[in-house]
């Protein structure tokens, strides 16, 4: 069974599964997962917990030995077993597809791993640990997403926020969950409970926010040039190279170019999608700059971007960060100032 995050609660109200999968590439949120689990596990009585983590050279052997010795030990125990790669191998795979087939008796099974790759959500091992319990595939907050979560998350520790409270701890730690769970715990520590207001935490946040590259493509995409600006300073800061910065840039431009090329050739959008690999959940985000920017545009910016690797490498002169600036503006869809050189 598929859930997303926010079903596993409900799920687990219901009675417990034999098996638990949580992935996805917000550990937070799969940590937190995982604590649900556990804890709902322990009020059913599953006082024992055996936490194994597969790393190079791990048994998995001995993984089927001790599954099939626990209940001589233990009326009801956890196997929490740990992927941080993601990938458990040919022997590994063979291994999960026999727990799932016949999981072991008195035993919760949980398997936690990071983002997994397309072809690893395909393999044989993920489809058994699906069919044969719970699956939850965590995905990364979205901007739009985060003060609800930073409220919902206030209430839960008994704090109130007050109109503008998590929209402005949202603009302080976006790209950060991390921190910004740590800065709910922290106004929990400092003020117990109850309202918390925008007098009480202005004074002492400092903007946190942690943008990746990746994130300020999708503001571009989606023609938030505020964000843009904003996530540029952030990465300029914070000593990002800027050659991450134009690489992620351009990849996305060479893709937007083709994808643009192909529609405008009329090829069905389904395959476009398809070929150019736009996954379900990015689809809508390049709807939205397809009808911002002209297809022929594309081209165009593409050979901005070039301007700009030209700036950056020592081969025109300017102003590399004042190159991404007006790349990133363009594609938000606000024009550049004619380049020079």
């Amino acid at each position: 069974m598929q859930l997303r995050a926010d079903q596993l609660q409900e799920s687990l109200n219901k009675g417990l599964a034999p098996i638990y999968f949580i992935n996805g590439d917000e550990l937070l949120l799969v940590q937190e997962c995982c604590a649900l689990i556990l804890e709902r596990a322990l009020q059913e009585g599953y006082t024992e917990r055996e936490v194994l983590t597969v790393e190079p050279g791990f048994d998995w052997n001995g993984l089927i030995h001790s599954c099939q010795s626990l209940s001589l030990f233990s009326s009801r125990r956890i196997l929490d077993l740990r992927l941080p790669g993601g990938k458990p191998g040919e022997a590994g795979s063979r291994v999960l597809v026999e727990l799932a087939s016949e999981p072991p008796p008195d035993t919760l099974v949980l398997v936690s791993a990071g983002k997994l790759e397309k072809q690893t959500r395909q393999a044989k091992w993920c489809k058994a640990l699906a069919s044969a319990g719970v699956t939850v595939t965590v995905y990364p907050l979205e901007a739009r997403e985060l003060p609800a979560w930073i409220g919902r998350r206030m209430r839960a520790r008994g704090l109130e926020p007050g109109a503008g409270v998590a929209q402005l701890l949202a603009y302080h730690f976006e790209g950060n969950l991390l921190a910004a769970a740590q800065e709910v715990d922290k106004l929990t520590l400092v003020f117990g409970g109850g309202a918390i207001g925008l007098d009480d935490i202005q004074d002492n946040l400092s903007d946190n926010a942690r943008f990746n590259v990746f994130v300020l493509v999708d503001a571009c995409l989606q023609g938030d040039a505020n964000a843009a600006t904003r996530m540029l300073s952030s990465l300029q800061a914070e000593g990002v190279p800027p050659t991450l910065v134009l690489w992620s840039l351009a990849r996305e431009l060479r893709n937007m170019a083709l994808i643009a090329g192909k529609l405008a050739a009329g090829a069905d959008q389904n395959q476009v999608w398809q070929a150019c690999q736009v996954w379900p959940r990015r689809r809508p985000l390049v709807k939205q700059a397809l009808k911002r920017v002209p297809g022929l545009q594309w081209q165009a910016l593409l050979q901005r971007a070039a301007r700009a690797d030209r700036v950056i490498k020592g081969r025109l002169s300017g102003d590399t960060w004042q190159e991404l600036w007006v790349l990133a503006l363009a594609i938000c869809g606000l024009r550049p100032p004619p380049a020079i050189g």
